[in-house]
Formats: C-alpha cells, structure tokens, sequence
C-alpha cells in the first residue's frame, strides 16, 4: 500500500539547509555538509548515471526510498533554488509537483521527471501526486515550509530522518513555529549507517 512520506537530511541541531539560500547556493551556507553522506553512494551515483560508489547501509536506504517513490511534492521556492544545480537530468526520475502562486507550463526533464506547477493547494498537489505515483509512494521533499504544512494538515503518514553528525548553527530550521496542535509520532526504526543515523517515524492522526 503507498502512503506519503517526508524524508529529508538534517543536521544534529534540527537545520536542514543552511543559511543564506541562493540559487547559486541552493542549500545555503554549509548545507552542503548535510548531503555529503551520500554523494559517494552507489544508489546517487546510479541516479547521476555513475557507475561505482560504496554499497552499504546508507546507500540501500536511499536506494529504497528511490525505488518506491512514485511521484515528489515540493515547494517554489525549493524547485526555484534546485533547478540549476538538478540540471537536465534531475535525480527524481518521476513527476514532480510544484507548490505555487506563480504557474507555468509542465516542464519536462530527461530521465523520466517532470515538474507541474499547481497553484491551487496542497491537496490538490498531493491529489495529482497519488494518481501519478500508482501503488509507489508520494513523497513531501521540501522545504521546510511545505513539510510543515503537511504535517499539519495531517496528510504525511510516515517521516524519515537522516540525521548527520553536524552542528550548523543556523539555517532553514524543519520545526520552527510548528506549533503545538501536531499529530504524535510512533517511532518505527533507527538505522545505525556509516554516516547518518536513519530515523523513521509513523504519523498518528
């Protein structure tokens, strides 16, 4: 059965980009330092059509989470920051939903990704996402902002955390102002990996 998921790398002390956001810095100050874990992994590498990279824990995790993802929401400002660096041949390998104000023509990717624009909500995006996906799951990517409104609105069913070994001191925090009207969460595993400690949790409505 698919279900929603939100899974994203985070430092130790809850950031998960860095600050100073640009599209020429698209994961903010030492945000990089959050995506290190997986950039030598076998599972990226295939995704950037490399061969090689290390086979352990970490890449299998993110193995699966590519092989059952079936359609991505994300925010504007996410695609905004993301788009120069994904280049032409974008990770996802899947339709992408765009939350925004500002429309504009689907726009189509090598790879199998594609991004929509939807502008009128977040069920709506995850409505378009679930037909597309089939029985593989839609995942919540980001930002920050995007995850948080999902989570309030009680439509993410399970969250997984990589948590890497880092103090950023500042950045784009994942639970800032969440508020205290939130579902409770079940903790379902914890992966000890080489270079990130894989949280999962389930989301109680």
């Amino acid at each position: 059965m698919s279900i929603v998921t939100a899974d994203l790398a985070i430092s130790l002390d809850g950031f998960i980009a860095g600050p100073n956001i640009t599209a020429d810095n698209p994961v903010g100050d030492r945000g990089i330092e959050l995506h290190e874990w997986f950039a030598g992994l076998a599972s990226w590498r295939e995704r950037q059509n490399l061969s090689g990279g290390v086979d352990n824990t970490d890449s299998r995790i993110l193995g699966a989470w590519f092989d059952g993802t079936g359609a991505v929401v994300m925010g504007r400002t996410m695609f905004d920051t993301g788009e120069l660096a994904w280049g032409e041949n974008p990770p996802f390998r899947a339709p992408v939903f765009v939350l925004t104000n500002r429309p504009r023509p689907v726009l189509e990717k090598a790879g199998g990704t594609s991004f929509t624009f939807v502008s009128d909500g977040i069920e709506s995006a995850l409505k378009q996402a679930r037909e597309a996906a089939g029985d593989r799951n839609v995942d919540i990517a980001g930002g920050a902002q995007t995850v948080r409104q999902y989570l309030r609105a009680g439509l993410i069913d399970e969250l997984q955390l990589h948590v890497v070994p880092i103090l950023l001191g500042d950045g784009v925090p994942l639970f800032d102002g969440i508020g205290s009207d939130m579902p409770s969460l079940e903790q379902v595993r914890v992966v000890e990996g080489e270079s990130a400690a894989h949280l999962t949790y389930r989301v109680i409505r």
